[in-house]
């Protein structure tokens, strides 16, 4: 039997997905799904944007660009890293991507050599590890602590797990599950860790514009001595409704970045000019939607967390960042995959185990509020009632048996 390469055993299929699957197949029988599941935006992208893309086609911009990208496109974004997160970039240091998720493989696989160990907090989006496994190398976990409802990093448990082997250091923020930031007083000690030590640090600033509460989002290429070390990671698919345009970018010292483009050339070649077009528009012209839809998401994230915490089996404060509650469901005894089991199908409400996100995320569940009011409202309200009944029988059922 022919197989393919060996090191394709070391990933498997995300347990999103399968969630996922799942969730539609109960649909396809003709049960009510309310699908909190994915980290799509539910809007359509801005219409300013659009009209950029198709005009762009209707003019026959249908050719091959250069590997890095349109000049305009990495002109327009290395004016917003000066701008916005006090980068010194240029646009010979921008590659566009095929979305954030080609810019970590190519930067992740790029980087690591075979041996080579990467440290990655944790529970954290399953793509990081993967691209570790792919790469020959060892994803070391960095503990991210729950205290009080709020979720953090100490840079202590990050310098403890560093080893001759040690090379690359993986960041998200604000991060996807746990809608986490780090401050700046954070950010700036693991700046000075990632000296000490001579690491690259890859920061995945993917959801930086989702931002609530006036909290400081701090880019950690933009403190001293880190320009040179740190690949910063961003796209156009969460804040501006573009999922499907497949646009995202890299930022990185120009000796990273020549060999990152040859992964690039190789698997992608260039992005297609009309979703350039249309990224380029997003940058420079579409920064109202952006904060109507970041206002909407704020305003949804209160709607849901005010409903949860009715319920006396949820741990859960607002997160700072993007748009999913990272849930502590501990107090209801359950492992976070068969809770996730049991209401899909009691309830109909489709949400992520904490366990997609490794093992650290077990006693969590992931829900995204990117959806409308009535799922939200619903979905919320549901969770609530069966788990305050349903698991208040089962408490005195055991108790009648003793």
């Amino acid at each position: 039997m022919l197989n393919v390469a060996d090191r394709l055993e070391s990933v498997g299929f995300s347990n999103i997905r399968k969630i996922y699957e799942k969730a539609n197949q109960l649909s396809a029988k003709g049960h009510q799904i309310y699908n909190l599941i994915l980290g799509e935006p539910d809007y359509s992208t801005p219409q300013i944007i659009t009209e950029s893309g198709t005009s762009s086609i209707y003019k026959g911009e249908t050719h091959y660009t250069s590997n890095y990208g349109l000049t305009e496109l990495r002109e327009a974004i290395a004016q917003k890293l000066q701008i916005e997160n006090n980068i010194n970039a240029s646009a010979s240091e921008i590659l566009i991507t095929t979305g954030a998720t080609e810019a970590v493989f190519a930067s992740i696989v790029g980087i690591l050599n075979p041996g080579d160990e990467a440290l990655i907090p944790v529970p954290t989006w399953p793509h990081y590890e993967a691209c570790c496994n792919l790469a020959g190398a060892t994803p070391i976990g960095v503990p991210i602590s729950f205290n009080n409802g709020t979720f953090s990093l100490n840079p202590y448990e990050i310098e403890k797990r560093i080893t001759q082997h040690t090379r690359l250091l993986i960041l998200n923020t604000p991060g996807n599950p746990t809608g986490m930031m780090l401050d700046n007083d954070t950010v700036i000690e693991i700046s000075k860790i990632a000296i000490k030590h001579n690491l690259i640090v890859i920061s995945d600033e993917i959801y930086e514009k989702l931002i609530y509460d006036n909290a400081d989002h701090v880019s950690i290429a933009s403190l001293p001595g880190m320009h040179e070390r740190t690949i910063t990671i961003n796209g156009f698919s969460k804040a501006y409704a573009m999922t499907g345009w497949r646009v995202g970018y890299l930022h990185a010292p120009e000796n990273l970045l020549n060999g990152l483009v040859r992964l690039h050339q190789y698997n992608v070649t260039c992005l297609p000019v009309f979703t350039q077009r249309a990224a380029t528009t997003a940058i420079l012209e579409a920064q109202e939607d952006v904060e109507s839809m970041r206002k909407e998401f704020n305003r949804r994230r209160d709607l849901m967390v005010s409903i949860l915490n009715r319920s006396k089996f949820l741990d859960i404060k607002s997160p700072n960042g993007a748009f999913y509650l990272f849930i502590n469901i501990k107090a209801t005894g359950k492992k976070s995959d068969q809770l996730v089991l049991d209401l899909l199908e009691e309830t109909g409400v489709a949400m992520v185990p904490g366990t997609a996100f490794g093992d650290a995320g077990e006693g969590y569940v992931r829900i995204s509020y990117a959806a409308k009011d009535e799922i939200l409202i619903n979905s919320a309200n549901k969770i609530v009632n069966y788990l305050d009944t349903a698991l208040t029988n089962e408490g005195n059922k055991q108790e009648s048996l003793q």
